[in-house]
């Protein structure tokens, strides 16, 4: 008959709410005899030495259990009433408004305000100091979650705590410091699948993800059947660019549950990227039968439908990505601000499916702010913007061509085309394999060498809707009509064409090496050499300001292995304190001694360590007019070469234009022209010219050093330079007489359904016919 009981039987007189109908449903016996062993062994925070006390208590914990929150806060309130510095009903108060729900203020402010009271009655006890640190950190309170979480490790460290702890460093995206308490919670506890689960994720975030496979390893190794753990290695092997281990992984986590919806969104991504937009798309679709309202699948559906050329069910899944307009306050998801972009692009795309793609510019169709503005990647607010016109009924989908219904001679050229783009492929860490882009490029490198040598016999092209001899902005426009075609998310657009204010204050092209804890691995390779050029500049900058301090400068330098340890040499000079940048410069073939600016180095570092270093190259008019004149003058003289090599096909011929092709090409990836894709760009019309000089590329871009080409031509000091090094893998060879009978590209896909077509075409025929051009 305790005061519990009579307690509710009043509170129902008065007003039956259905909180007192569930409690009375409760078997009381049943709580009551719960309470009694609960009491009796005083497994309850902050027992008393008085059993009547302890029983009370205990109810209201046993209604805890029960989740009746309200009940349990009534019971508490009543001791305390009689008792008010009554530690444990203080702190199963705060419990049961925290368990109520954060979601209100009200409870959240209670809940501390009771834990709180708690701390001050009693300060050493770490339950106390974790139990608030859970109701501060769903309220974004994370420093001072950490405080308390710190507290409670000092306290009594367990393995609890540290991966408590660890999690709200991962939080605030302190890798190394939540990799260093997944560690400590690991020795105290070995067998803890969801720490080294973590540990491994601090690894993947920071770009180390060889260190991160083998943690994932070892979560499944304590748990067979952990889903996030499979679907957390697959990802990594993605992102190393080992398609067959990602997609092993991808496939054991869906074994687990067919139904895992993150699986689904991660492997379709990864399907995408490799190029396989149908098998992408069944795992959208997927997705979406799952979680109808999933953005990232609603997008990626509606973009691989376009890719492959389904407009209709392509805008019908962007208009519902456009429909979800984020809530006032709410940030928009990176889907929603790139979808109106897509969906306005489709309409342009969908619209000249049947238009010959010589007779229209994209650069000048797209309206400039739009342009301007997918570029950079802003909202889609632009002034007086007139829409694309919404599809056309008489303009049908694209339909899907068997391999089979190709000529001969057709088939033989897309299969000449996949060994062609296979060998663009980086094989550096990072790079997944994408057998679209493989075949795109590969077409455009063919292209490319058909129309090298029809400008060297002197015939002309036409291009843009006009008949005139070839410059080399058309040389590479067949290879950006392929690459923008392969892969229409991506604005591969030319800055000189964009609007004239955007330019005049400069386009960035911007690579991040090292933000903060995340390493690019990408580029991983190149951190010596660019270490060692800023080195360099760093002796010369104090050589001219700093002469006294030449000598402390030179000697603290020599101790600098990795980035971060510039960051103390920067306080030697008050100009350089919170960073500095280093400027690249490319050495002019047409003016001797003259200089172009190159690229920009910028190194930061906070009080913390964090540090940011990354490379940037800035498009401003005055620069892009530097290059092109450049480039100008090479392409005339590989013109004149290349009319000359037609005509008689000598050694030093070849390899005079052989070395204009290169050093041409060298200045168009320092100048970074386009806003995506250059670098790709760029190989196939090395390829491309190179073929039509008589030489073919026989070697693969090589692993390790020198590893991607794009990044060699900026780090090179001069155009002779980067030729050596290219030539040193290329391995050229005399090209094989069967190009010749090659069908014209242009001539068989002259329009964007037929692009498509071929693009989407299956071309596993090729491996069996092993069509490679001797």
């Amino acid at each position: 008959d305790s005061s519990f009981l009579h307690f509710h039987e009043s509170d129902c007189d008065i007003g039956g709410s259905s909180s007192c109908e569930s409690v009375l449903s409760l078997n009381t016996e049943k709580i009551l005899s719960q309470a009694k062993l609960l009491a009796e062994q005083k497994r309850f925070p902050f027992a008393t030495d008085n059993d009547n006390t302890n029983e009370e208590l205990a109810i209201a914990y046993v209604l805890i259990g029960n989740g009746l929150y309200d009940e349990a806060i009534r019971h508490f309130s009543t001791m305390l009433q009689e008792e008010p510095e009554l530690v444990s009903a203080i702190y199963g108060r705060g419990i049961a408004y925290g368990k109520k729900g954060l979601h209100d203020m009200k409870n959240a402010e209670l809940a501390l305000f009771e834990l709180s009271r708690v701390i001050s009655l009693e300060p050493d006890h770490p339950e106390v100091f974790e139990q608030r640190a859970e109701i501060l950190s769903p309220l974004g309170r994370i420093s001072e979650a950490l405080s308390d979480l710190t507290k409670a490790i000092q306290l009594q460290p367990s393995a609890r705590l540290y991966r408590h702890r660890g999690t709200l460093y991962f939080i605030s995206e302190d890798y190394a410091t939540a990799h260093e308490d997944f560690q400590h919670s690991l020795e105290l506890n070995k067998n803890q699948p969801i720490a080294m689960l973590y540990k491994g994720l601090t690894f993947f975030h920071r770009g180390l993800l060889k260190e991160a496979i083998e943690s994932f390893k070892e979560a499944l190794k304590q748990k067979a059947d952990f889903i996030d753990a499979y679907k957390s290695l697959g990802q990594a092997y993605r992102e190393l660019g080992n398609f067959d281990a990602a997609t092993e992984n991808f496939q054991k986590a869906l074994m687990l549950n067919q139904n895992h919806v993150q699986t689904l969104q991660l492997k379709g991504m990864m399907l995408y990227h490799h190029g396989s937009l149908d098998e992408a798309l069944k795992n959208f679709k997927r997705c979406l039968q799952l979680e109808p309202y999933n953005e990232v699948c609603q997008y990626m559906k509606g973009l691989s439908h376009v890719a492959m050329g389904q407009f209709y069910e392509g805008i019908k899944a962007q208009t519902k990505v456009m429909l979800n307009d984020p809530l006032p306050g709410q940030k928009a998801s990176p889907e929603y601000l790139k979808v109106k972009y897509l969906r306005e692009y489709s309409r342009y795309l969908h619209a000249h499916l049947d238009t010959p793609l010589t007779e229209y510019n994209t650069d000048t169709d797209l309206p400039g702010n739009f342009k301007d503005h997918w570029a950079k990647n802003l909202p889609f607010l632009i002034e007086n913007y007139e829409e694309q016109p919404g599809l056309q009924p008489h303009i049908k989908d694209v339909l899907f061509q068997n391999f089979e219904s190709y000529k001969p001679d057709v088939q033989e050229l897309i299969c000449v085309a996949d060994h062609l783009g296979s060998m663009m492929q980086y094989e550096t860490p990072g790079f997944l394999p994408n057998k679209r882009i493989h075949r795109a490029m590969g077409l455009a490198t063919l292209e490319v060498m058909q129309a090298v040598q029809r400008t060297w016999a002197n015939s002309k092209v036409r291009m843009n809707g006009k008949t005139r001899l070839m410059q080399w902005r058309d040389m590479f426009d067949i290879a950006v009509k392929w690459r923008r075609i392969a892969d229409p998310d991506q604005p591969v657009l030319w800055l000189d064409q964009m609007p004239a204010r955007s330019l005049s204050r400069g386009f960035n092209n911007h690579i991040n090496l090292i933000r903060g804890q995340v390493i690019n691995m990408r580029y991983l390779e190149y951190f010596e050499k660019i270490l060692h050029f800023i080195k360099d500049r760093i002796l010369v900058y104090h050589g001219a300001n700093n002469p006294k301090g030449l000598l402390e400068v030179r000697e603290a330098l020599e101790k600098v292995h990795k980035v971060e340890d510039l960051l103390p040499i920067m306080k030697f000079n008050s100009k350089t304190r919170d960073g500095f940048t280093v400027n690249t410069k490319v050495p002019s073939l047409k003016d001797q001694g003259k200089e172009y600016d190159g690229f920009t180095i910028t190194i930061t570092g906070d009080k913390v360590g964090n540090i940011l270093f990354s490379v940037e190259t800035q498009t401003t008019e005055e620069r892009t007019q530097l290059y092109h004149a450049e480039i100008d003058a090479l392409y005339k003289d590989l013109t004149a070469k290349g009319k000359i090599l037609i005509l008689s096909a000598e050694l030093g011929e070849v390899d005079a234009v052989c070395n204009l092709i290169l050093s041409l090409v060298y200045y168009f990836y320092n100048l970074m022209p386009l806003s995506r894709g250059s670098s790709v760009i760029a190989y196939s019309v090395i390829m491309g010219a190179l073929m039509a000089s008589g030489k073919e590329v026989s070697g693969k871009i090589p692993k390790g050093k020198a590893s991607l080409v794009d990044f060699e031509a900026m780090t090179a000091p001069g155009s002779e330079a980067f030729s050596k090094i290219a030539r040193s893998w290329m391995n050229l060879k005399s090209i094989s007489p069967s190009y010749k009978s090659l069908p014209s590209v242009s001539e068989t896909f002259p329009t964007l359904r037929t692009m498509i077509e071929v693009l989407n075409t299956d071309s596993s025929h090729c491996l069996k016919k092993t069509i490679v051009v001797v």
